[in-house]
């Protein structure tokens, strides 16, 4: 940021969200850190005004499971999430280039929609 003499508003950080359904999507300006390591670092060295990109990746279901569930590694099965949620996001890019994060964020469920479900549900527990 200070070679680029960029503003934390000139920041995006992609991150996982257990709060947010499996290939659920969402942008927000500020916030706080909700529990996320990385978000809080982010947060501690530029402030909270950056923009911050939620790409869901649901709750394991037990809080003891939490760290394991976003420290390893996406599933084989995740796949049929995580590829297409991807690559929309690689897709709507301009949008976000041009600054308009809510024009991004439906592009974004657009090309890759997904199913409302509750974080704390695996899709085998889905009706």
């Amino acid at each position: 940021m200070k070679f680029y003499k960029a503003a934390p508003s000139d920041v995006v950080l992609f991150y996982d969200e257990i709060d947010l359904a499996p290939g659920r999507f969402r942008m927000k300006t500020g916030g706080g850190a909700a529990g996320n390591n990385g978000v809080r670092s982010v947060t501690a060295h530029i402030g909270d005004g950056f923009r911050r990109a939620r790409l869901g990746t649901g709750h394991p279901g037990d809080k003891d499971l939490v760290m394991p569930h976003v420290l390893s590694d996406f599933h084989k099965a995740e796949k049929v999430w995580v590829d297409p949620l991807l690559d929309a996001c690689a897709d709507a890019l301009p949008f976000l280039a041009a600054g308009d994060d809510e024009r991004y964020q439906a592009e974004v469920l657009r090309l890759a929609p997904s199913a409302k479900l509750d974080p704390r549900k695996t899709a085998r527990d889905a009706p």
